[in-house]
Protein backbone atom coordinates (compact mmCIF):
# COMPACT_ATOMS: atom_id res chain seq x y z
CA UNK A 1 0.00 0.00 0.00
CA UNK A 2 2.83 2.35 0.87
CA UNK A 3 4.39 2.03 -2.58
CA UNK A 4 1.06 2.67 -4.33
CA UNK A 5 0.18 5.71 -2.20
CA UNK A 6 3.68 7.20 -2.61
CA UNK A 7 3.53 6.71 -6.36
CA UNK A 8 0.01 8.07 -6.86
CA UNK A 9 -0.10 10.96 -4.36
CA UNK A 10 1.88 13.74 -2.73
CA UNK A 11 2.03 14.86 0.91
CA UNK A 12 -1.22 16.56 1.85
CA UNK A 13 -3.26 14.85 -0.91
CA UNK A 14 -6.56 13.18 -0.12
CA UNK A 15 -6.80 9.38 -0.40
CA UNK A 16 -10.25 7.77 -0.57
CA UNK A 17 -10.94 4.10 0.16
CA UNK A 18 -14.58 3.06 -0.33
CA UNK A 19 -13.95 -0.46 0.98
CA UNK A 20 -11.76 0.33 3.97
CA UNK A 21 -11.79 -3.03 5.72
CA UNK A 22 -9.39 -2.82 8.65
CA UNK A 23 -8.15 0.63 7.55
CA UNK A 24 -4.76 -0.20 6.05
CA UNK A 25 -5.07 2.47 3.35
CA UNK A 26 -5.88 5.14 5.92
CA UNK A 27 -3.17 3.97 8.28
CA UNK A 28 -0.51 4.12 5.55
CA UNK A 29 -1.89 7.43 4.23
CA UNK A 30 -1.62 8.95 7.68
CA UNK A 31 1.95 7.65 8.06
CA UNK A 32 2.81 9.22 4.67
CA UNK A 33 1.20 12.54 5.68
CA UNK A 34 -1.80 12.24 3.35
CA UNK A 35 -5.34 13.03 4.34
CA UNK A 36 -7.76 10.13 3.99
CA UNK A 37 -11.41 9.19 3.95
CA UNK A 38 -12.34 5.61 4.73
CA UNK A 39 -15.78 4.18 4.06
CA UNK A 40 -16.92 0.93 5.64
CA UNK A 41 -20.31 -0.66 6.18
CA UNK A 42 -19.68 -3.74 8.33
CA UNK A 43 -19.89 -3.05 12.08
CA UNK A 44 -17.32 -5.71 13.05
CA UNK A 45 -14.84 -4.32 10.55
CA UNK A 46 -15.47 -0.75 11.73
CA UNK A 47 -14.62 -1.86 15.28
CA UNK A 48 -11.31 -3.29 14.04
CA UNK A 49 -10.57 -0.07 12.19
CA UNK A 50 -11.39 2.14 15.19
CA UNK A 51 -9.12 0.05 17.40
CA UNK A 52 -6.34 0.40 14.85
CA UNK A 53 -6.59 4.21 15.00
CA UNK A 54 -6.68 4.50 18.81
CA UNK A 55 -4.44 7.35 19.87
CA UNK A 56 -4.56 8.92 16.41
CA UNK A 57 -6.48 12.12 15.72
CA UNK A 58 -9.33 11.56 13.26
CA UNK A 59 -12.98 12.35 12.70
CA UNK A 60 -15.39 9.41 12.78
CA UNK A 61 -18.85 9.81 11.26
CA UNK A 62 -21.76 7.47 10.69
CA UNK A 63 -24.54 7.84 8.19
CA UNK A 64 -27.86 8.83 9.74
CA UNK A 65 -30.18 5.87 9.52
CA UNK A 66 -33.60 6.15 7.94
CA UNK A 67 -35.03 2.82 6.73
CA UNK A 68 -31.85 1.05 7.84
CA UNK A 69 -33.12 1.28 11.42
CA UNK A 70 -36.15 -0.75 10.37
CA UNK A 71 -33.91 -3.31 8.63
CA UNK A 72 -31.88 -3.65 11.84
CA UNK A 73 -35.05 -4.09 13.92
CA UNK A 74 -36.49 -6.63 11.48
CA UNK A 75 -33.30 -8.68 11.51
CA UNK A 76 -33.27 -8.74 15.33
CA UNK A 77 -36.95 -9.66 15.68
CA UNK A 78 -37.74 -13.14 16.97
CA UNK A 79 -41.51 -13.33 16.56
CA UNK A 80 -44.35 -12.51 14.20
CA UNK A 81 -45.76 -10.18 16.87
CA UNK A 82 -42.54 -8.12 16.91
CA UNK A 83 -42.60 -7.95 13.11
CA UNK A 84 -46.23 -6.79 13.18
CA UNK A 85 -45.26 -3.94 15.51
CA UNK A 86 -42.36 -3.01 13.23
CA UNK A 87 -44.73 -3.04 10.23
CA UNK A 88 -46.98 -0.54 12.04
CA UNK A 89 -43.95 1.70 12.72
CA UNK A 90 -42.85 1.45 9.09
CA UNK A 91 -46.28 2.62 7.95
CA UNK A 92 -46.13 5.58 10.36
CA UNK A 93 -42.60 6.86 9.79
CA UNK A 94 -40.82 4.67 7.23
CA UNK A 95 -40.36 5.02 3.50
CA UNK A 96 -42.08 2.29 1.53
CA UNK A 97 -41.09 0.98 -1.85
CA UNK A 98 -43.40 2.10 -4.63
CA UNK A 99 -44.23 -1.61 -5.06
CA UNK A 100 -45.64 -1.96 -1.52
CA UNK A 101 -49.36 -1.36 -1.00
CA UNK A 102 -50.05 -1.24 2.76
CA UNK A 103 -53.81 -1.79 2.39
CA UNK A 104 -53.26 -4.90 0.28
CA UNK A 105 -50.63 -6.19 2.70
CA UNK A 106 -52.91 -5.65 5.70
CA UNK A 107 -55.78 -7.37 3.87
CA UNK A 108 -53.56 -10.43 3.45
CA UNK A 109 -52.18 -10.52 7.00
CA UNK A 110 -53.14 -14.19 7.40
CA UNK A 111 -50.91 -15.12 4.46
CA UNK A 112 -48.07 -13.20 6.08
CA UNK A 113 -48.42 -14.95 9.45
CA UNK A 114 -48.43 -18.32 7.68
CA UNK A 115 -44.91 -17.66 6.38
CA UNK A 116 -41.80 -18.83 8.22
CA UNK A 117 -40.26 -16.01 10.29
CA UNK A 118 -37.27 -15.66 7.92
CA UNK A 119 -39.67 -15.23 4.98
CA UNK A 120 -41.66 -12.65 6.98
CA UNK A 121 -38.45 -10.72 7.58
CA UNK A 122 -37.48 -10.86 3.89
CA UNK A 123 -40.95 -9.66 2.89
CA UNK A 124 -40.88 -6.65 5.24
CA UNK A 125 -37.39 -5.67 4.11
CA UNK A 126 -38.59 -5.86 0.49
CA UNK A 127 -41.36 -3.40 1.36
CA UNK A 128 -38.80 -0.73 2.27
CA UNK A 129 -37.42 1.86 -0.14
CA UNK A 130 -33.73 0.92 -0.32
CA UNK A 131 -32.84 4.39 -1.62
CA UNK A 132 -33.69 5.72 1.82
CA UNK A 133 -31.78 3.33 4.05
CA UNK A 134 -29.78 6.37 5.12
CA UNK A 135 -30.62 10.07 5.14
CA UNK A 136 -29.47 11.77 1.91
CA UNK A 137 -27.39 14.93 2.31
CA UNK A 138 -30.07 16.83 0.39
CA UNK A 139 -32.54 16.04 3.20
CA UNK A 140 -30.54 16.92 6.31
CA UNK A 141 -32.57 20.10 6.87
CA UNK A 142 -35.83 18.11 6.80
CA UNK A 143 -37.07 18.06 10.42
CA UNK A 144 -38.58 14.62 9.83
CA UNK A 145 -35.09 13.08 10.06
CA UNK A 146 -34.10 14.81 13.29
CA UNK A 147 -30.55 15.68 12.22
CA UNK A 148 -28.87 17.74 14.94
CA UNK A 149 -27.50 21.22 14.24
CA UNK A 150 -24.00 19.95 15.07
CA UNK A 151 -24.30 17.11 12.53
CA UNK A 152 -25.56 19.57 9.92
CA UNK A 153 -22.56 21.81 10.64
CA UNK A 154 -20.12 18.90 10.20
CA UNK A 155 -21.77 17.89 6.92
CA UNK A 156 -21.69 21.45 5.60
CA UNK A 157 -18.01 21.78 6.55
CA UNK A 158 -17.23 18.51 4.78
CA UNK A 159 -19.04 19.59 1.62
CA UNK A 160 -17.74 23.16 2.04
CA UNK A 161 -21.21 24.71 1.86
CA UNK A 162 -23.03 27.39 3.84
Amino acid sequence: MERIIKQATNKGDLVLDFFAGSGTTGYVSNYLQRQFILVEQLDDTISLMLNRFKGEEFVYCELAKANQQFVDNIEQATSTEELATIWEQIQETGFLSWKANPKEIDANAEDFTALAIEDQKRFLIECLDKNLLYVPYSEIDNAEFGISENDKKINNQFYQTK
